[in-house]
């Protein structure tokens, strides 16, 4: 059975060599088929610490590492919004 990969963003990297991802989906409602968002938070594993909240970032489903930790992180999709101001002096 191949991995599941989704895309999503650091919310917390408070924990060590762990991220919380919140992955967000739009899904039909049922009754009144308005398109809504529904979000789910993932704990995966960061080795490095390498990730920084605000990134966007690829995860896999992985054998449980703990309790809550099933997935990795496999690669930055793009960075934080985060922009450098530049001081005029």
């Amino acid at each position: 059975m191949p991995k599941r990969i989704l895309i999503g963003t650091v919310v917390s990297d408070k924990t060590d060599k762990t991220v919380v991802v919140k992955v967000e989906r739009k899904v039909k409602h049922p009754l009144y088929g308005k398109i809504i968002r529904r979000s789910k938070k993932y704990h995966a594993h960061d080795e490095a610490n390498a990730f920084k909240t605000g990134e966007t970032v690829r995860i896999e489903e992985t054998a449980p590492i703990s309790k809550l930790k099933t997935w990795k992180v496999i690669d930055r999709v793009t960075a934080g919004k985060t922009a450098a101001i530049e001081a005029d002096v």
